[in-house]
Protein backbone atom coordinates (compact mmCIF):
# COMPACT_ATOMS: atom_id res chain seq x y z
CA UNK A 1 0.00 0.00 0.00
CA UNK A 2 0.93 3.63 -0.74
CA UNK A 3 0.23 5.93 2.18
CA UNK A 4 1.28 9.49 2.50
CA UNK A 5 1.50 10.77 6.15
CA UNK A 6 1.06 14.81 6.46
CA UNK A 7 2.04 16.50 9.83
CA UNK A 8 2.26 19.86 10.11
CA UNK A 9 3.02 20.03 13.90
CA UNK A 10 5.48 21.36 15.99
CA UNK A 11 8.99 20.21 16.43
CA UNK A 12 7.96 18.49 19.77
CA UNK A 13 4.96 17.17 21.27
CA UNK A 14 3.01 13.57 21.40
CA UNK A 15 0.93 13.57 17.90
CA UNK A 16 4.22 14.17 16.38
CA UNK A 17 6.22 12.13 18.29
CA UNK A 18 3.72 9.16 17.21
CA UNK A 19 3.56 10.83 13.95
CA UNK A 20 7.12 9.68 13.56
CA UNK A 21 7.18 6.60 14.78
CA UNK A 22 3.98 5.50 12.95
CA UNK A 23 5.30 7.06 9.92
CA UNK A 24 8.82 4.84 10.11
CA UNK A 25 6.75 1.23 11.65
CA UNK A 26 4.70 1.31 8.36
CA UNK A 27 7.79 1.34 6.33
CA UNK A 28 9.35 -0.91 8.22
CA UNK A 29 6.31 -3.06 7.80
CA UNK A 30 6.49 -3.29 3.90
CA UNK A 31 4.11 -0.20 2.92
CA UNK A 32 5.66 2.72 0.96
CA UNK A 33 5.28 5.59 2.67
CA UNK A 34 5.87 9.20 1.87
CA UNK A 35 5.88 11.91 5.44
CA UNK A 36 5.56 15.38 4.12
CA UNK A 37 6.54 17.51 7.08
CA UNK A 38 6.40 21.18 8.60
CA UNK A 39 9.76 22.27 7.95
CA UNK A 40 11.82 20.79 10.78
CA UNK A 41 15.17 19.83 10.78
CA UNK A 42 15.42 17.74 13.51
CA UNK A 43 12.00 15.37 12.01
CA UNK A 44 13.30 15.89 9.01
CA UNK A 45 16.89 14.28 10.01
CA UNK A 46 15.18 11.54 12.50
CA UNK A 47 13.26 10.41 8.86
CA UNK A 48 15.64 10.51 6.90
CA UNK A 49 17.88 8.02 8.94
CA UNK A 50 14.73 5.69 8.79
CA UNK A 51 14.80 5.67 5.33
CA UNK A 52 12.12 8.26 4.80
CA UNK A 53 13.21 11.55 3.12
CA UNK A 54 10.45 13.71 3.81
CA UNK A 55 8.89 16.62 1.24
CA UNK A 56 8.96 19.58 3.60
CA UNK A 57 6.56 22.43 3.25
CA UNK A 58 5.93 25.57 5.09
CA UNK A 59 2.27 25.17 6.17
CA UNK A 60 1.84 28.63 7.31
CA UNK A 61 -0.84 30.93 7.82
CA UNK A 62 -3.23 32.89 6.01
CA UNK A 63 -0.77 34.02 3.70
CA UNK A 64 1.13 30.88 2.96
CA UNK A 65 0.28 30.94 -0.81
CA UNK A 66 2.51 27.75 -1.67
CA UNK A 67 2.44 25.14 0.64
CA UNK A 68 -1.39 24.16 -0.52
CA UNK A 69 0.06 23.60 -4.74
CA UNK A 70 2.94 21.65 -3.90
CA UNK A 71 1.31 19.60 -1.40
CA UNK A 72 -1.57 19.00 -3.76
CA UNK A 73 1.72 17.84 -6.56
CA UNK A 74 3.54 16.23 -4.20
CA UNK A 75 0.69 13.60 -3.83
CA UNK A 76 -0.25 13.56 -7.33
CA UNK A 77 3.56 12.53 -8.16
CA UNK A 78 3.27 9.58 -5.28
CA UNK A 79 0.29 8.27 -6.55
CA UNK A 80 -1.07 7.15 -2.41
CA UNK A 81 -3.40 4.75 -2.22
CA UNK A 82 -4.78 6.52 1.04
CA UNK A 83 -3.64 10.26 2.67
CA UNK A 84 -3.75 10.64 6.32
CA UNK A 85 -4.02 14.15 7.16
CA UNK A 86 -2.82 14.68 11.17
CA UNK A 87 -4.38 17.31 13.34
CA UNK A 88 -6.25 20.31 12.07
CA UNK A 89 -3.28 22.58 10.18
CA UNK A 90 -2.53 19.33 7.80
CA UNK A 91 -6.43 18.70 7.30
CA UNK A 92 -6.92 22.49 6.45
CA UNK A 93 -4.24 21.81 3.37
CA UNK A 94 -4.94 18.26 2.41
CA UNK A 95 -6.54 18.44 -0.86
CA UNK A 96 -9.51 15.54 -1.61
CA UNK A 97 -8.07 14.06 -4.29
CA UNK A 98 -8.06 10.56 -6.71
CA UNK A 99 -6.82 8.74 -3.07
CA UNK A 100 -8.57 7.71 0.31
CA UNK A 101 -8.17 11.02 2.25
CA UNK A 102 -8.29 10.28 5.79
CA UNK A 103 -8.37 12.79 9.22
CA UNK A 104 -6.21 11.67 12.48
CA UNK A 105 -7.32 12.63 15.71
CA UNK A 106 -5.38 13.01 18.58
CA UNK A 107 -7.60 15.34 20.35
CA UNK A 108 -10.55 17.19 20.50
CA UNK A 109 -10.19 19.26 17.47
CA UNK A 110 -13.27 20.99 15.46
CA UNK A 111 -14.71 18.50 12.78
CA UNK A 112 -15.41 20.94 10.66
CA UNK A 113 -11.54 21.30 9.38
CA UNK A 114 -11.99 17.75 8.09
CA UNK A 115 -15.41 17.76 6.40
CA UNK A 116 -13.77 17.34 3.13
CA UNK A 117 -11.90 13.85 4.41
CA UNK A 118 -13.30 10.39 3.62
CA UNK A 119 -12.76 8.86 7.09
CA UNK A 120 -11.62 9.84 10.46
CA UNK A 121 -9.77 7.70 13.04
CA UNK A 122 -8.98 8.64 16.29
CA UNK A 123 -6.70 6.72 19.17
CA UNK A 124 -9.24 6.73 21.73
CA UNK A 125 -12.99 5.72 22.41
CA UNK A 126 -13.80 8.80 23.82
CA UNK A 127 -12.85 10.54 20.28
CA UNK A 128 -14.64 8.47 18.31
CA UNK A 129 -17.62 9.14 20.30
CA UNK A 130 -17.19 13.28 20.41
CA UNK A 131 -16.83 12.81 16.24
CA UNK A 132 -19.55 10.91 16.12
CA UNK A 133 -22.10 13.37 18.25
CA UNK A 134 -20.35 16.14 15.90
CA UNK A 135 -22.18 14.67 14.19
CA UNK A 136 -20.32 12.51 11.55
CA UNK A 137 -21.08 9.23 10.47
CA UNK A 138 -20.22 6.40 12.90
CA UNK A 139 -19.45 4.08 9.99
CA UNK A 140 -16.58 6.52 8.72
CA UNK A 141 -14.72 6.94 12.43
CA UNK A 142 -12.53 4.41 13.62
CA UNK A 143 -10.12 3.46 16.43
CA UNK A 144 -6.92 3.16 15.98
CA UNK A 145 -4.68 3.03 19.13
CA UNK A 146 -0.87 4.44 19.32
CA UNK A 147 1.89 2.53 20.25
CA UNK A 148 5.14 3.48 22.06
CA UNK A 149 8.54 2.52 22.55
CA UNK A 150 9.31 -0.52 24.67
CA UNK A 151 11.32 1.41 27.51
CA UNK A 152 11.46 -2.13 28.83
CA UNK A 153 15.22 -2.37 30.30
CA UNK A 154 16.83 0.92 29.43
CA UNK A 155 19.80 1.76 32.01
CA UNK A 156 18.54 4.65 34.31
CA UNK A 157 19.84 8.27 33.60
CA UNK A 158 22.14 9.69 36.14
CA UNK A 159 19.56 12.20 38.16
CA UNK A 160 20.21 15.24 40.39
CA UNK A 161 20.59 13.82 43.90
CA UNK A 162 16.81 13.35 45.45
CA UNK A 163 16.69 15.62 48.46
CA UNK A 164 14.56 12.10 50.15
CA UNK A 165 12.47 9.43 48.17
CA UNK A 166 10.37 7.90 46.35
CA UNK A 167 11.53 9.62 43.28
CA UNK A 168 8.62 10.73 41.35
CA UNK A 169 8.63 11.30 37.42
CA UNK A 170 6.38 13.55 35.81
CA UNK A 171 7.49 14.48 31.84
CA UNK A 172 5.33 16.85 29.34
CA UNK A 173 4.86 20.13 28.04
CA UNK A 174 4.85 22.66 30.94
CA UNK A 175 1.56 24.47 30.06
CA UNK A 176 -1.67 24.67 32.40
CA UNK A 177 -3.40 21.78 30.97
CA UNK A 178 -0.63 19.21 32.63
CA UNK A 179 -1.72 19.94 36.04
CA UNK A 180 1.88 20.37 37.56
CA UNK A 181 0.80 22.89 40.09
CA UNK A 182 -1.23 20.54 41.40
CA UNK A 183 1.51 17.68 42.03
CA UNK A 184 3.90 20.47 43.50
CA UNK A 185 1.18 21.06 45.90
CA UNK A 186 0.59 17.43 46.36
CA UNK A 187 4.56 16.86 47.26
CA UNK A 188 4.08 19.88 49.52
CA UNK A 189 1.49 17.51 51.47
CA UNK A 190 3.71 14.72 51.77
CA UNK A 191 7.27 14.17 54.15
CA UNK A 192 8.86 12.24 51.90
CA UNK A 193 9.44 12.31 47.75
CA UNK A 194 11.33 14.09 45.19
CA UNK A 195 10.08 15.25 41.79
CA UNK A 196 11.97 15.23 38.51
CA UNK A 197 9.97 17.02 36.15
CA UNK A 198 10.88 17.09 32.75
CA UNK A 199 9.56 19.22 29.83
CA UNK A 200 10.12 22.39 28.79
CA UNK A 201 6.92 25.41 28.23
CA UNK A 202 5.22 28.66 29.21
CA UNK A 203 4.41 27.50 33.04
CA UNK A 204 8.24 26.77 33.91
CA UNK A 205 8.33 30.10 35.77
CA UNK A 206 4.89 29.89 37.86
CA UNK A 207 5.98 26.10 38.60
CA UNK A 208 9.42 27.33 39.88
CA UNK A 209 7.86 30.58 41.90
CA UNK A 210 5.27 27.88 43.31
CA UNK A 211 7.92 25.65 44.56
CA UNK A 212 9.71 27.99 46.10
CA UNK A 213 6.65 29.58 47.71
CA UNK A 214 5.52 25.53 49.24
CA UNK A 215 9.29 25.38 50.57
CA UNK A 216 9.58 22.43 47.76
CA UNK A 217 12.79 23.57 45.92
CA UNK A 218 15.00 21.39 47.14
CA UNK A 219 12.71 18.27 46.51
CA UNK A 220 11.83 19.38 42.84
CA UNK A 221 14.27 19.04 39.46
CA UNK A 222 13.40 20.80 36.44
CA UNK A 223 14.92 18.39 33.94
CA UNK A 224 14.13 20.61 30.63
CA UNK A 225 12.87 19.06 27.33
CA UNK A 226 14.51 15.13 27.05
CA UNK A 227 14.67 12.77 24.72
CA UNK A 228 15.96 10.01 27.09
CA UNK A 229 12.28 8.81 28.06
CA UNK A 230 13.26 5.48 28.82
CA UNK A 231 16.37 6.19 30.71
CA UNK A 232 14.42 9.01 33.03
CA UNK A 233 11.60 5.81 33.86
CA UNK A 234 14.04 3.63 34.87
CA UNK A 235 15.59 6.26 37.27
CA UNK A 236 12.40 6.52 38.69
CA UNK A 237 9.98 4.64 41.10
CA UNK A 238 6.43 6.44 40.36
CA UNK A 239 4.99 7.85 37.59
CA UNK A 240 3.07 10.48 37.88
CA UNK A 241 0.67 11.79 35.22
CA UNK A 242 -0.93 14.98 36.70
CA UNK A 243 -2.82 16.21 33.62
CA UNK A 244 -6.62 18.40 33.73
CA UNK A 245 -6.77 17.62 30.15
CA UNK A 246 -5.14 14.83 28.44
CA UNK A 247 -6.38 13.60 25.62
CA UNK A 248 -5.02 10.24 25.58
CA UNK A 249 -1.62 9.68 27.85
CA UNK A 250 0.88 8.10 25.70
CA UNK A 251 2.85 8.79 28.76
CA UNK A 252 0.72 6.58 30.41
CA UNK A 253 1.79 3.86 28.16
CA UNK A 254 5.18 4.81 28.53
CA UNK A 255 5.57 4.38 31.86
CA UNK A 256 3.57 1.30 31.58
CA UNK A 257 6.42 -0.26 28.83
CA UNK A 258 8.84 0.15 31.71
CA UNK A 259 7.39 -1.56 34.09
CA UNK A 260 6.89 1.72 36.60
CA UNK A 261 3.55 2.37 38.65
CA UNK A 262 1.47 5.18 37.66
CA UNK A 263 -0.97 7.20 39.39
CA UNK A 264 -2.83 9.67 37.05
CA UNK A 265 -5.37 12.46 37.33
CA UNK A 266 -8.39 10.68 36.08
CA UNK A 267 -8.96 12.56 32.65
CA UNK A 268 -9.92 11.40 29.80
CA UNK A 269 -7.30 9.32 28.17
CA UNK A 270 -6.09 7.94 31.49
CA UNK A 271 -9.56 7.38 32.74
CA UNK A 272 -9.85 5.20 29.38
CA UNK A 273 -6.41 3.15 29.63
CA UNK A 274 -6.21 2.49 33.61
CA UNK A 275 -8.14 -0.18 35.24
CA UNK A 276 -7.98 1.46 38.21
CA UNK A 277 -6.28 -0.19 41.56
CA UNK A 278 -4.87 -2.64 39.30
CA UNK A 279 -2.57 -1.85 36.48
CA UNK A 280 -2.68 1.81 37.94
CA UNK A 281 -4.49 4.52 40.46
CA UNK A 282 -6.62 7.05 39.13
CA UNK A 283 -7.14 9.87 41.45
CA UNK A 284 -9.65 12.98 40.92
CA UNK A 285 -8.40 15.90 38.82
CA UNK A 286 -7.43 18.93 40.77
CA UNK A 287 -7.14 17.28 43.63
CA UNK A 288 -3.69 17.70 45.57
CA UNK A 289 -4.84 15.95 48.67
CA UNK A 290 -5.77 12.69 46.87
CA UNK A 291 -2.90 12.72 44.80
CA UNK A 292 -0.30 12.65 47.84
CA UNK A 293 -2.16 9.96 49.27
CA UNK A 294 -2.15 7.94 46.59
CA UNK A 295 1.79 8.67 45.97
CA UNK A 296 2.37 7.67 49.89
CA UNK A 297 -0.11 4.52 49.76
CA UNK A 298 2.28 3.15 46.77
CA UNK A 299 5.41 4.37 48.35
CA UNK A 300 4.43 2.25 51.87
CA UNK A 301 3.78 -1.07 49.69
CA UNK A 302 6.51 -2.11 47.81
CA UNK A 303 3.86 -5.53 46.91
CA UNK A 304 1.13 -3.58 45.90
CA UNK A 305 3.82 -1.20 43.97
CA UNK A 306 4.81 -4.30 41.92
CA UNK A 307 1.80 -5.77 41.23
CA UNK A 308 0.38 -2.51 39.41
CA UNK A 309 3.49 -2.41 37.52
CA UNK A 310 3.51 -5.76 36.43
CA UNK A 311 -0.32 -5.83 35.51
CA UNK A 312 1.00 -2.30 33.34
CA UNK A 313 3.40 -3.56 31.64
CA UNK A 314 1.39 -6.87 30.74
CA UNK A 315 -1.29 -4.15 29.46
CA UNK A 316 1.45 -2.14 27.19
CA UNK A 317 2.78 -5.71 25.62
CA UNK A 318 -1.05 -7.20 24.85
CA UNK A 319 -2.49 -4.28 23.34
CA UNK A 320 -0.24 -1.14 22.84
CA UNK A 321 3.25 -2.22 21.73
CA UNK A 322 4.17 -2.00 18.13
CA UNK A 323 3.46 -4.81 16.95
CA UNK A 324 -0.07 -5.52 17.31
CA UNK A 325 -0.86 -2.05 17.08
CA UNK A 326 0.66 -1.83 13.68
CA UNK A 327 -0.79 -4.89 12.36
CA UNK A 328 -4.01 -3.13 13.69
CA UNK A 329 -3.31 -0.16 11.67
CA UNK A 330 -2.72 -1.69 8.49
CA UNK A 331 -5.56 -4.26 8.93
CA UNK A 332 -7.97 -0.89 8.85
CA UNK A 333 -6.19 1.63 6.50
CA UNK A 334 -5.89 -1.50 3.64
CA UNK A 335 -9.58 -2.08 4.24
CA UNK A 336 -10.49 1.90 3.55
CA UNK A 337 -8.85 1.60 0.26
CA UNK A 338 -10.83 0.17 -2.82
CA UNK A 339 -8.65 -2.45 -3.01
CA UNK A 340 -9.63 -3.27 0.57
CA UNK A 341 -13.20 -3.01 0.29
CA UNK A 342 -13.64 -4.78 -3.12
Amino acid sequence: MRIAQVMAGAPIGGAEAFFERATIALHHAGDVVLPIIRRDAGRAVRLRDAGLPPVELGFGGALDLLTRPRLRRALQDFKPDLVMAWMQRAARFTPAGPWVLVGRFGGYYDVKYFRHCDHLVANTHDLVRAITAAPWPAARVHYLPNFVEDFAGSAPADLPAASNAPRLLAMGRLHANKGFDVLLRAIALLPRGHVYLAGAGPEEAALRALAAELGITARVSFLGWRRDIGALLAAADIFICSSRHEPLGNIVLEAWSAAKPVIAAAAQGPSELINDGTDGVLVPREDAAALAAAIAALAENPDRTAAIAAAGRAHFVSTFAEAPVIARWRRLLAELTPAGRA
